[in-house]
This record gives C-alpha cells, structure tokens and sequence, in this order.
C-alpha cells in the first residue's frame, strides 16, 4: 500500500508539471532581438525554437563563456 501511495505522489506531480513549457512570449522575443543587426532572423529563429520546445523537440542553446 506504501508503495502505491509513492508512486502516486510521485507521477500525479510530474504529470502535472511535465506538461508545461516556460517558452517566450512574442513580446520578449522582440525584446531580445533589439540588439540584433538582423532582426528579422532572430525573431524567427526563436519563434522555430519556442515551435519545437513546445512540441517536445530538443532544441540547442548555445553557452557563451564568461569573460572579464
């Protein structure tokens, strides 16, 4: 009986959670790519992105390292 309580304490939160995406919202999207030179090919660059992480895809996130 323990173990049917764990492991239903264990998979209703993880269901729950598991399908929410924290992706960008269009305006920060925008907000991002102010910076840019050419900002038509970021928004869409990350609006591809936000498609796939919503979809359930991988997506690859470049690390820049940190300099002095």
């Amino acid at each position: 009986m323990k173990i049917a309580l764990n492991l239903l304490l264990f998979l209703i939160p993880s269901i729950v959670i598991g399908e929410k995406s924290f992706a960008l919202t269009d305006y920060k999207i925008k907000q991002i790519c102010t910076k840019e030179k050419k900002k038509s090919v970021c928004v869409k660059n990350l609006k591809e992105k936000r498609s796939k992480l919503q979809e359930g895809d991988l997506i690859e996130i470049p690390v820049i390292p940190y300099k002095r």
